[in-house]
């Protein structure tokens, strides 16, 4: 069975052209949304997927704006369009900072007064991947991105690395790799700059060729079209477009 993605955005949280870099697996008749950020009503009104009844699950890596921003808009929508709660997928260590410091203010309201209220709520561990239908499972990796503050990269099917915003880890994926036998590394980028809390481009330059090859770009600046051909072995991924995993 092939798994196909397709993004709703390929920006990191500053793009204006690309959006946030939010993104569907589709893995037979399933679809689950990877985050859900400032951006992502736009792109689904764009892609003609208004009623939000084909999103079975949402899973969020971490809680900056551009990967749970549209969370709000798209609780309200399903609450009193589709009549009922989205499932969410979510690390136990980010249940209580996504409601507290993020959704509470908004969602707080009409009988909304937990994550709970708002959603069907389906914690992840550490460790143990979750199946999340019968072709598709999830393992989160916590992964280096704003200290102090949890972030969890994906390990899908066992075999497709999701890259949550991350400084560099070249360990992780040569382990990945070599180890678990990861076919795809779906990975952030960023392109200019010091990558104080991103992964730069100049170090996924740094891996070996047999690494590079199996990396495609995302959360990258609106200056990507000028790093065409700059990116040895490693591809851009494009807003929109699907592509077969």
């Amino acid at each position: 069975m092939t798994l196909r993605l397709q993004m709703l955005g390929t920006g990191g949280a500053f793009a204006k052209k690309y959006y946030n870099n939010n993104g569907f697996i589709y893995a037979d008749d399933f679809t689950l949304l990877i985050d859900c950020g400032i951006t992502a009503p736009l792109s689904l009104h764009q892609l003609g997927k208004p009623a939000l009844e084909e999103i079975d699950a949402i899973l969020v890596t971490h809680i900056h704006g551009d990967h749970v921003g549209g969370l709000e808009e798209l609780v309200f929508r399903m609450k009193y369009g589709a009549g009922r709660k989205p499932v969410l997928y979510i690390a136990e260590q980010l249940i209580t900072p996504l409601w507290e410091n993020t959704l509470k203010g908004g969602l707080g309201q009409d009988g909304i007064s937990s994550l709970e209220d708002a959603f069907e709520v389906r914690p992840l561990t550490e460790g143990n991947a979750c199946s999340l239908s019968p072709n598709l499972s999830v393992e989160i990796i916590r992964t280096p991105h704003i200290p102090g503050k949890a972030s969890y990269s994906l390990y899908i099917n066992d075999e497709i690395f999701y890259s949550a915003d991350k400084v560099f880890q070249p360990e992780l994926l040569t382990h990945l790799v070599k180890d678990r036998n990861c076919r795809k590394i779906l990975h952030e980028v960023q392109l200019t700059g010091a990558g104080e809390v991103h992964t730069t481009l100049e170090e996924l330059l740094s891996l070996p060729p047999e690494i590079r090859s199996k990396i495609m770009l995302m959360h990258y600046g609106d200056e990507m079209e000028d790093y065409i051909g700059r990116t040895a072995e490693m591809e851009f991924l494009r807003q929109h477009e699907i592509y077969d995993l």
